[in-house]
């Protein structure tokens, strides 16, 4: 009898339990992407003459991921990513360009759908036209540019994208700010907005910074004295401006006590453009290539997560995550829908709560620009990529099979495709089997995969991936 009794009570205790976590407030999530930064130049990854006292502020109060990716090597696979909660190849996307299609069910409308308010400020590049900007995408607000990049210091008259007015969900702006300020600035008064909401929320901060056009005002400048090339001078100056409207952000949380309820990431599009595309000054030390290949310095990122009295802080994980994680880690702890997507829920992982990996493999695959791609499978990476200048010649070093384990070499400078045969072969083949789901799923949604551009003698046949 005693024993039927104790049994009732936990079962009692057991669902007051459950109730208790369904009553539990949401968290509130703020994701912040920059723009082309280098693996090198955050305080938390050793950089000495940037300081980044906010962003770092993240890496002491959190978790840093010692092998983030992002999901491309180009800016607008990544977004896609984040944006679909799937690797982009799904929707037709290789390298620069758009739309995200509206077959994709993207993050703000789940974490909306959820009973979020979302919010986005900064750079979009996921479709300019309408049914494809970020107000049709599910975000409630929006303050910045739909483009691939823009002037930070506005000129009238400018012709161009990169000159196209600053948008406040659809209206065009006579915006004066400097834009990385202006964006701080708007990121804190969408928090501030949130002051007495009884909805969480969800802010997207995608930085153009540090992308160029390398431009800054002698606010920022004047504190690189010491830096005496340029162009790096130049690159400090704006990275510094993103680390100051970081801390606004994270100052008005604070003022507004939303900081401990916040989950917040920072992390990077894709590796610093040190040879190609936008070369910008920035460093990705000690790791090799750049922005555009998928050598480590192309897909290899900073990554941050913050979440006060949850993450301890402080630590580190050490196993690969990639950026769609981020998307899929704010829908579990939304309780939001999460189906049909390739990302992994991180928290249980940092927390210690799983062991193991959240992946057995990664891959990324760029077809449209130099026809790179790879895939890692625990310590051990396959790389088949250009390097240097983007096109053909002698500062192009062509693309080849390679195969590095990045326990022992994490600047990929010890190739040992011919030591371990086997294992290249093992590593192409999932490669291959990935690459032809992401096609044949392409074209179940409708949806036609891009291939790699005709090369001269032999063009390349469209639906043949080589």
């Amino acid at each position: 009898m005693k024993y039927t009794h104790a049994i009732v009570i936990a079962l009692l205790l057991a669902s007051l339990d459950l109730v208790h976590a369904a009553d539990a407030p949401k968290p509130n999530f703020i994701v912040i992407l920059s723009d082309d930064m280098g693996y090198a130049d955050i305080g938390a990854h050793g950089c000495k003459d940037i300081p980044t006292p906010n962003i770092d502020r993240l890496a002491k109060g959190g978790v840093r991921f010692t092998e983030g990716y992002s999901n491309g090597s180009f800016c607008t696979p990544t977004r896609a990513a984040l944006m679909s909660c799937e690797y982009q190849h799904r929707y037709g996307i290789e390298d620069l360009g758009g739309p995200l299609p509206a077959q994709a069910k993207t993050l703000p409308q789940r974490l909306k759908a959820a009973g979020y308010v979302t919010g986005m400020v900064g750079k979009w590049h996921l479709g300019s036209t309408e049914g494809f900007t970020p107000v049709d995408r599910g975000f409630d607000e929006f303050f910045g540019f739909v483009g691939g990049g823009h002037q930070y210091i506005i000129q009238p008259g400018g012709k161009g994208e990169y000159n196209a007015p600053i948008l406040r969900n659809r209206e065009p702006l006579n915006e004066k700010r400097y834009l990385t300020d202006a964006f701080g600035e708007e990121a804190a008064g969408f928090v501030e907005r949130q002051r007495d909401s009884k909805k969480p929320f969800f802010l997207y901060l995608a930085f153009n910074a540090v992308h160029t056009p390398l431009q800054a005002i002698e606010k920022y400048r004047a504190r690189f004295p010491g830096i005496t090339d340029s162009k790096r001078q130049t690159y400090a100056a704006m990275l510094s401006a993103m680390d100051d409207a970081i801390g606004l952000v994270l100052t008005k949380l604070e003022q507004t006590g939303k900081l401990n309820q916040t989950m917040i990431f920072f992390t990077n599009d894709n590796g610093g453009p040190t040879t190609r595309n936008a070369v910008n000054g920035s460093l990705n030390t000690p790791l090799r290539g750049s922005k555009c290949e998928t050598f480590e310095g192309g897909i290899r990122v900073p990554m941050l997560m913050q979440w006060p009295g949850v993450i301890m802080p402080g630590t580190t994980y050490s196993k690969p995550a990639i950026s769609f994680d981020i998307s899929a880690t704010l829908l579990a702890a939304a309780g939001a829908d999460a189906s049909a997507i390739d990302g992994v829920d991180l928290l249980p992982f940092v927390k210690g709560d799983k062991s193991g990996s959240p992946h057995g493999i990664l891959f990324w695959r760029s077809r449209t620009m130099s026809n790179n791609y790879g895939a890692r499978q625990g310590d051990w990476k396959y790389v088949h990529s250009t390097e240097g200048d983007a096109a053909p010649g002698p500062k192009q070093k062509p693309a080849q099979d390679m195969l590095f384990n990045l326990a022992t070499d994490i600047s990929e400078q010890n190739d040992l495709s011919v030591k371990h045969p086997e294992k290249l072969a093992e590593l192409k083949k999932l490669y291959t089997a990935w690459s032809d789901e992401m096609d044949a799923d392409c074209r179940k949604r409708g949806l036609e995969p891009k291939f790699p551009k005709p090369s001269n003698p032999a063009p390349v046949k469209k639906g043949t991936f080589k």
